[in-house]
Formats: C-alpha cells, structure tokens, sequence
C-alpha cells in the first residue's frame, strides 16, 4: 500500500514537471512569434530616415552624400531634413534652418528688395578755369604806336566799350586821308563827266572799307565822313565787359599788326575742370547736376551741370577732364582756384536693390540671404550693379518684394556653416535662369 502512495506521487511530480516546461516553451514561442509580428507595425508606423548629406564632425565646410571618416578617423554626422541646424534642399538651391532662440540671439533684421532710384554723388578733384567762349583780345589789325594808355594794369575791371588805350599809326592817318580827299574830289567833281566822278567814289568807299576792316567803329567811321578831319589818334575800346586778364600793351610802345596787346576775360560765368577716374567715366553723362565746393569758401556750395566730357584719358594719372559750366556771381570763382567736385551720376529710373549689408562676398559669388519663412533662409546668388546711399542695384536672382537679410549675415554664416549650405547650392547658370 505505501508502495502504490510512492509511485503516484511521482508520476504526480513528472506531471507537474512537464506541465510547466511545456508552459515555458510555449511561452518562448508565443513571445518570439509576438516580436516578429510587431516589427514590421513598427516599421509601417516610424520609416527610418534618410539622410541629406553627411557633415564634416568638426564643423569645417566639407559635405559628403555617402557616409565617410574624416582624417581623424570620425565619423561624419548625417544632417536630416527636419534638423535645427540642417540645409534642406529645395529647387537645387540650400536653405538655412535657424530656431526662433537663435534669431533672437543674433538680432537677425530683414527688409524687403524694393525699386529705388539710385542717385548719388561721385567726387573728384577739379580746378577752376575761365569759359574759353568769354575770352576776347584787343590785336589792332596794322602797324602803329601806343600814344596813350587808359587801362594799365591786369586785372582791372572793364566794361564793354571803355577805351582801352589811343594809337597812332601812320598807315591808318594815310588811309583817312585818303577817303577825305577821295570825298572832296568827287564833290568838287559833280559838274564834270560822271566817269571821274564815279571813280573819285568809289576810291573813297574802299578807304571806308579798308578802315571798317581795320575795326573802326561806325561811330567813328561816321565821323571821319560828315566832319572830313582826320585823327592823328584812334582809339581802342573793349569788346567785352570782364576782368584784363593778359595786358602786354606800355605807354610808347610800338606794336606790330596782328600782336595782342589786351586780353579781356568776362568771368560772370566760369568752368571747373574736374578729374574723373577712368573707372568711374561711364557714370557721368552731359546734362547732370554737379556741386562745386571750394576751400576759400567753408559751408558754401556752387551748383552747375556737366556741360561736356574730354574725348582724351590722361595717361600719368589715368583721368579723363569732365567740364562742369556754372554761373559766378559776384566773381568769388577765380580762374586756377581748386575746387571739391561732386558729380550727380546713376540713372533716374528706379531699379530693384538692397541695402549694402545685406551682400555677402564670398570672392567667388555675391550672396544674399532670403527668408522664405520664420526661421528658414536660402541663399541666393545676385548679380550687382550701382551703388548709391547705402543701396546696391541687384540685376538678377531677386524680386521685388523677397526678404532678405540686412544684419547678422555673419553670424548667421558662422551659426549655420553656410559654407556648406552654398557648396549644395545649383551651378549659377542654373540659379540664374530659376530667377
């Protein structure tokens, strides 16, 4: 009887025995069976990431598409699309993405590409010279000496018509009294045939002419014929009002026909002769305002226009004379004085532009960064044109209207490595034509 009590109890301990090792490898087989089925709900639910590109791990500007080490032996860092600091790829051209935190950080400041009408002032050193046009010369026409003088010093003022000094000549006395007798003769002839009468007339209008020729005034002319005396003296008077500015004419003096003996300079309106650099000739344009300033006068400013550009470049300075017409009251311009030119140059029709501090020269390409939205930046490769008041003409790869970076564009470099951002940019034909 005990017998029997001991073999059930061990067929009752097998029992129990295989019972629960069948529980545990049904258990093992049921959690295996669990894990397969899951991964692939995990995989449907979480698709693994692709990576843009792969960063240099030290932050120099060196990408690669495939996975690499550096020289160090590092593994180079995947950059994802939804990354803070990744470049996105959009149209073949990097962005920039930088949280809200770090545009703050920075104090990042935008303003949007505009028309403006880019007018501005190019400087150049200048001198102040007479107008050619209001120069005139007293050079008596024949032979003969200086009697007296009236005008004796250069520089003195004179007015149109102020006799200028008297000359004798014995040519001129002969002429004079050659038409005299000449008029006489055909008076006195007037009951004679007319042939001799004619001929009497006519020796005495060529005298008239001869004189007239020689620049005697009409009054004068007319004088010679109603009184029939004959001045032993004839005097000179200035064609122009203006300052003397040449004088070789002395008391007794003999002068010889043709020879200059006054020069007369009307200095109510002068020229100023500026020096423009060859690289900047293709700003200056006939017509356009300029302002004259000069050291004698501080704070005061002379306005005139550009009246006409020298066809020749001066080769030891590499400059090219812009005359600049302007009116002088009250003589204070003086032929030689120096003067500080500024010259109105630029068009004055509006173009698209962007403030200055918004470029970046990279020395290959001028960039500028647009915000396409909070926190995202593209940069965008420009084609450059006039600078004027802090603005710069931007002929291609902006439209109006695009934000674009005015302040912490190097910051924004230096934060974001754009560098590298620029190196997955599109070649620039193809950035041109997007634009």
């Amino acid at each position: 009887m005990s017998n029997n009590k001991t073999i059930l109890s061990l067929a009752v301990i097998l029992l129990a025995l295989a019972a629960a090792g069948g529980g545990y490898w049904l258990g093992t087989q049921t959690q295996h069976g669990g894990s397969s089925a899951a991964a692939p709900a995990t995989s449907a639910a979480a698709p693994v990431r692709k990576p843009l590109y792969y960063r240099n791990p030290m932050g120099l500007a060196d990408t690669s598409p495939v996975p690499k080490k550096d020289e160090m032996g590092m593994d180079y860092i995947p950059v994802y699309a939804d990354a803070d600091e990744a470049p996105a790829s959009s149209n073949n051209a990097a962005t920039l993405k930088i949280s809200t935190e770090k545009i703050q950080k920075l104090g990042v400041r935008s303003e949007a590409a505009a028309l403006r009408v880019l007018g501005r002032g190019l400087r150049a050193a200048g001198r102040v010279e007479a107008d050619e046009r209001r120069i005139a010369v007293v050079a008596p026409k024949f032979e003969g000496y200086v009697e007296r003088l009236h005008v004796n010093a250069t520089g003195q003022f004179v007015a149109k018509g102020q006799v200028l000094f008297e000359a004798y000549s014995p040519e001129l006395l002969a002429a004079q009294r050659e038409v005299v007798l000449a008029a006489q003769g055909a008076q006195a002839m007037q009951q004679a045939g007319s042939d001799a009468q004619r001929g009497l007339q006519q020796l005495a209008e060529s005298g008239l002419a001869r004189l007239r020729n020689w620049d005697l005034s009409p009054a004068q002319v007319a004088a010679l014929q109603q009184t029939g005396q004959v001045q032993r003296t004839l005097s000179f008077a200035s064609p122009v009002s203006g300052i003397v500015t040449e004088k070789k004419a002395q008391q007794g003096m003999r002068f010889m026909a043709g020879e200059t003996l006054y020069q007369i300079t009307d200095l109510s309106s002068v020229w100023v002769i500026a020096e423009v650099f060859e690289q900047d000739l293709a700003l200056v344009k006939p017509g356009a305002a300029a302002t004259v300033s000069l050291d004698a006068y501080p704070g005061r400013r002379f306005t005139g226009r550009i009246g006409y550009i020298y066809p020749t470049l001066k080769a030891e300075n590499r400059t090219v004379p812009v005359r600049v017409e302007l009116a002088n009251p009250g003589g204070l311009l003086k032929p030689a004085m120096f003067a500080q030119v500024e010259l109105a140059v630029g068009s004055a029709a509006p173009v698209l532009a962007v403030p200055e501090s918004a470029v970046l020269d990279t020395g290959l390409r001028k960039l500028v960064l647009v915000q396409l939205k909070e926190g995202r930046f593209e940069p965008r490769e420009v084609e450059l044109g006039a600078h004027a008041q802090d603005y710069v003409e931007v002929r291609k790869g902006l439209r109006a209207g695009e934000q674009v970076v005015t302040s912490a564009n190097f910051l924004i470099d230096a934060e974001s490595n754009l560098k590298a951002a620029v190196q997955g940019m599109a070649p620039a034909s193809a950035a041109s034509a997007a634009h």
